[in-house]
């Protein structure tokens, strides 16, 4: 189809290091990237973290990026998400390995009036790359172009997920069809946000998986100009 690389999510942690290996090589033989991997939060324990940092060096990525932590209800518990991040940052430094998170919806809805994403973005290292998930950016009734350039230099990976308005539909919009501006979105990434890597992600569609996920491609070339 043309896709580039790939976002290993979750239960790669589950593989052992012969099963992260074939992958690898498979990857090798397709020319397929695997720039970053999407974790649980325990994946970052000091029990997990030395198996994390194992399996991503097999698989080549560039950033262990944590995909999720449950709503803190006082700005308190982002502080010390934030610290977490750095502090495992400075453990995978030394491997060459860089840590990002993702945003979902809670992290732009307002505690103690102030946004989580932003107690994130002003509590961590500059190192630490904020993956934008643009749906549910646009769900919780944010800017993702306006986020990007806030943060210069740091969005540097982008999940194109797109977000219909429909509560019918939602996020099984194809990409292209909801509501984000993803010229506006490349625009900004490109020039100052920092973006070294896209990711097309897609929850269900009226077609098949390998339908949907031509079809994406497709719309993400026109969008972008066709590369």
């Amino acid at each position: 189809m043309g896709y580039q690389a790939v976002e290993f999510y979750a239960p790669y942690h589950e593989w052992s290091d012969a099963q992260a290996q074939q992958m690898r090589k498979l990857m090798d033989d397709l020319g397929i990237h695997c720039y970053s991997t999407h974790n649980n939060e325990d994946f970052f324990s000091a029990q997990n973290l030395e198996r994390t940092k194992n399996l991503n060096l097999i698989l080549g990525a560039k950033y262990v990026v944590q995909s999720w932590s449950d709503p803190k209800t006082g700005l308190d518990g982002w502080k010390m998400l934030a610290d977490n991040l750095n502090a495992v940052a400075e453990k995978l430094a030394p491997a060459g390995l860089k840590v990002g998170y993702h945003n979902h919806d809670a992290e732009w809805k307002e505690v103690e009036g102030k946004r989580p994403i932003e107690v994130i973005a002003s509590n961590t290292k500059p190192s630490i790359m904020l993956q934008l998930d643009v749906g549910t950016c646009l769900e919780a009734g944010a800017d993702p172009v306006a986020w990007i350039r806030a943060n210069p230099g740091r969005i540097r990976s982008i999940h194109c997920k797109d977000w219909s308005p429909d509560p019918n539909i939602g996020y099984k919009t194809l990409f292209g069809e909801g509501k984000a501006d993803w010229k506006g979105i490349f625009q900004a990434a490109e020039n100052g946000g920092g973006v070294e890597f896209y990711l097309v992600e897609q929850e269900g569609s009226r077609y098949s998986e390998l339908e949907t996920a031509k079809r994406c491609l497709d719309a993400f070339r026109a969008a972008h100009g066709g590369s």
